[in-house]
């Protein structure tokens, strides 16, 4: 097995490397893509066993969502759904003979990890607006500007090691115990790691949803006190 670290290339698009893992992304995402437009394109008011299955996993998205973010799950369904089912899949793609999943590789989970940083200021801006998405820094004083920053880089970079240190060492122990003992007596560990890669899969787009949920928070701008009889001082005439 090679280093995680680094990418052997299968081929070259002119001066560019193509590594397996690059390719196995192409091949997952294309999956998702193609699964999600043949499930939405005969959608029906009576559901077929297919879409009814499919509408159940949207209201689970929806549920957890609402529950994690205490918002209104559409502004994030889409990111949050399709997060999960790119690392699940990408996880259980160890499942396919001679594929190691991407997310294995440091610069897929690196990718992933950006993607939430992009997502997160994305979603805080467009809540409050720039200005209210700075002012989240100011959180809960100003002098905690600094560290609020540093924060958001931090927990970036603990988004890539988590992901990245289960998955790489499920598919690094697998491979050692197989290669030492056959074919079968790995089967448990394998089963263990597949459920460690849908663990992952749901920490991750947790994590992604606590994220963004502090950011639109912080800054959400503060609505005007109505004016009220009991606030009203002015005199009357």
């Amino acid at each position: 097995m090679n280093s995680p670290l680094s990418s052997v290339p299968l081929f070259h698009v002119g001066p560019v490397p193509v590594a397996a893992a690059v390719v196995v992304t192409w091949g997952i995402m294309a999956l998702l893509v193609g699964g999600s437009v043949l499930v939405t394109r005969r959608l029906s008011l009576v559901p077929s066993k297919t879409q009814a299955a499919f509408e159940l996993l949207v209201d689970a998205v929806d549920s957890q969502i609402t529950e994690t973010m205490q918002m209104a799950p559409a502004p994030y369904r889409a990111f949050v759904g399709t997060l999960f089912a790119f690392i699940f899949v990408a996880n259980w793609s160890v499942l396919l003979p001679g594929v190691e999943p991407p997310t294995a590789r440091l610069e897929t989970d690196a990718a992933l990890a950006l993607i939430v940083f992009v997502a997160v200021i994305w979603f805080g801006v467009r809540a409050g607006g720039v200005r209210g998405y700075l002012a989240s820094f100011a959180v809960p004083s100003p002098i905690m500007i600094p560290l609020n920053f540093l924060e958001s880089l931090t927990r970036t970079f603990s988004l890539l090691v988590r992901l990245f240190g289960n998955v790489m060492s499920g598919v690094f122990v697998v491979g050692i115990v197989a290669s030492l003992a056959g074919l079968l007596v790995p089967l448990p560990l394998m089963a263990l790691d597949l459920l460690t890669g849908a663990v992952q899969a749901y920490i991750f787009a947790v994590l992604a949803m606590v994220f963004i949920a502090g950011v639109v928070a912080d800054g959400r701008p503060v609505p005007l006190q109505p004016s009220t009889p009991q606030n009203d001082q002015r005199t009357p005439p």
